[in-house]
């Protein structure tokens, strides 16, 4: 392994940008879903994922790598969301070893409570603070690097 390339004080700035802002958001979002709707902001976005899926369902191992989750860490929030009759779980009819989690009619009238409190506050503190050109640099960068790390299986799940 060769000698490491530093990062120089512009790139140093942007990932010292990119982390904290990522934590500060990650944070405040899951207080004010916790605060309005009882739920995490991972257990939204799972909510979210089942949502838009066919049926309200997709495979677990489909939706870890959906929500870049672990397995375990996944059946441990599935298990809670459903204690909590938002999900509950299925068995796949063609594969006795995969198990579906699938939206409930509970799961979806909470997520649509909830998304509006949301979506304000993703809007007050990233998105209505951006630029046109702004938001589209950040999506286009996120995107690329979200891309290659997919295409190169980097992410903490085995989503192959």
């Amino acid at each position: 392994m060769g000698r490491p390339r530093w990062l120089n004080a512009e790139e140093k700035r942007a990932w010292n940008a990119f982390l904290g802002t990522y934590e500060l958001l990650n944070r405040r979002l899951d207080q004010q879903l916790k605060q309005d709707s009882g739920i995490s902001h991972l257990q939204y976005v799972i909510l979210a994922r089942l949502s838009g899926a066919p049926d309200h369902e997709l495979r677990m191992a489909e939706l870890a790598c959906a929500v870049s989750n672990s397995k375990s860490g996944l059946t441990y929030q599935i298990g809670q969301l459903e204690r909590a009759g938002l999900v509950r779980r299925r068995a796949c009819e063609s594969d006795p070893r995969a198990v579906y989690a699938v939206l409930t009619d509970e799961g979806m009238a909470l997520l649509e409570r909830a998304a509006p409190g949301h979506v304000a506050l993703v809007r007050e503190l990233l998105i209505d603070v951006l630029t046109p050109d702004q938001l589209r640099a950040v999506a286009d960068g996120l995107g690329e690097a979200n891309r290659r790390m997919v295409a190169t299986d980097g992410s903490p799940t085995d989503c192959s």
